[in-house]
């Protein structure tokens, strides 16, 4: 009995670690096998249905045969599979599928784990999908939720919360998106040069939210996504050089550089978060800063009016400027933000305008302001509110009002290491 049990437990020990080998697998590569698929079967939304099935496979088989040194080309070439099966069973053994067909057999021959995809080539298939996900016979809600659902591999909870709706509305215009590009019969392919500005704003709106998802996590166990934000800084890059006359392409690659200089310095090595203010700036990474710098002088000298994009570098810039906190121009900050808001008005981005104000006017004037964005019944669902609150209350000593917002802002948080934070703020004194 004992030694059936023991057998038992790492039965389930290996399970629980195949799970997180396929989640992770999953979360990293999923934009990359769906681009490798779709230019092999030509549909968007069977590629994903292929991909999805492999993945059940790998969570059946892995236990037992054990977990591939390449699960994404595992996962990959099962899916190919399975299409191939499919179309023989439908009588469409047609040119693509003998094409196809011919690939599998040369690659059973090789060996199991090389890559499906050329690794210099991978960044066009997911821009490629990323186009794809935004045309134009889709409306831009649905070309967003698409594209972050399949490209930034985040789940349908994570997609909701980026557009502050309920999950079910986000899971129907995926699956409407999905019917309307198989219906429109969209080419697996960039757009013609002509028509790719067309699709641009719907773009960079797709890999600013992957950005952002990477940047601080909507929900897990992590703090941040870093492999999920580079992905993004990258593919925005590569958009730069398909359209280097369009400023916000560059704004954006700006914004994501100086956003991400600071990402060796935001993490603990046991994965707690580290707040700007106690962030060791010595450890940002200055190759990126200055990358950030090239790219804003770039968008600022294509065109006088600028973009939400732009001026978010230009704050992201002026962080980047200060050795710490202290010497950080937070009236230009506050500026930039009211700019911002002209450009793009968000409640997240009055919100920002406040936490600024405070550190160049004092709490008090900043609370004015959350209390007004409050009242307006903005960000009401999210922690957002409830944690500047907190802050700029233990700055003026009102330790038990403090003390409540830090919990309410905790019991909203969906991110781990962020409600581990606010609970911390909720037991340290109040004070500067």
């Amino acid at each position: 009995m004992g030694r059936r049990g023991e057998a038992r437990r790492q039965l389930t020990r290996s399970a629980e670690a195949v799970s997180r080998t396929v989640e992770a697998t999953w979360r990293i590569e999923a934009a990359k096998i769906i681009a490798a698929l779709s230019r092999y079967v030509g549909d968007f939304g069977l590629a994903e249905d292929l991909a999805q099935e492999a993945v059940a496979e790998a969570l059946r088989q892995w236990p037992e045969s054990g977990v591939p040194s390449n699960p994404a080309a595992w996962v990959t070439t099962v899916a190919k599979r399975r299409a191939i099966d499919n179309w023989r069973r439908r009588d469409r053994l047609d040119d693509r599928v003998a094409m196809i067909a011919s690939e599998m057999e040369i690659a059973q021959n090789a060996a199991v784990d090389e890559p499906p995809w050329d690794p210099d080539t991978i960044d066009d298939d997911v821009l490629r999908l990323i186009f794809i996900s935004c045309h134009p016979v889709l409306g831009r809600e649905a070309q967003l939720a698409l594209t972050l659902r399949v490209v930034g591999g985040l789940t349908s909870e994570q997609v909701a919360r980026a557009f502050l709706v309920p999950v079910s509305t986000i899971q129907q215009r995926i699956v409407r998106a999905k019917k309307k590009l198989a219906a429109a019969q969209v080419p697996f392919e960039l757009p013609p040069a002509e028509d790719r500005a067309e699709r641009l704003s719907s773009v960079l709106g797709v890999l600013y939210l992957m950005f952002s998802e990477g940047h601080v996590a909507a929900s897990g166990p992590d703090w941040m996504r870093p492999e999920l934000a580079m992905d993004a800084l990258r593919l925005t890059r590569v958009t730069a050089g398909l359209l280097p006359g369009e400023p916000e392409v560059h704004g954006l690659v700006a914004l994501m550089a100086s956003t991400a200089a600071r990402f060796p310095a935001r993490v603990r090595p046991d994965g707690r978060p580290i707040l700007l203010a106690d962030q060791n700036r010595a450890r940002w990474d200055r190759s990126l800063i200055h990358l950030g710098e090239r790219s804003l002088r770039t968008a600022l000298a294509l065109r006088e009016a600028r973009g939400a994009y732009t001026v978010q570098a230009q704050i992201a810039a002026v962080h980047a400027e200060a050795t710490d906190v202290a010497s950080t121009d937070w009236t230009r900050i506050a500026v930039l933000y009211s700019d911002l808001n002209r450009a793009a008005p968000s409640p997240v981005t009055e919100l920002n305008r406040a936490i600024a104000i405070a550190e160049a006017d004092g709490p008090l004037a900043g609370l004015r302001v959350v209390d007004e964005l409050a009242a307006s019944g903005a960000l009401a669902t999210f922690h957002l509110i409830p944690s500047v609150r907190g802050e700029l209350l233990s700055r003026l000593g009102r330790a038990e009002e403090a003390r409540a917002e830090f919990e309410r802002a905790a019991d909203l948080a969906t991110n781990e290491r962020e409600r581990e934070v606010l609970r911390a703020k909720a037991r340290r004194p109040a004070g500067p």
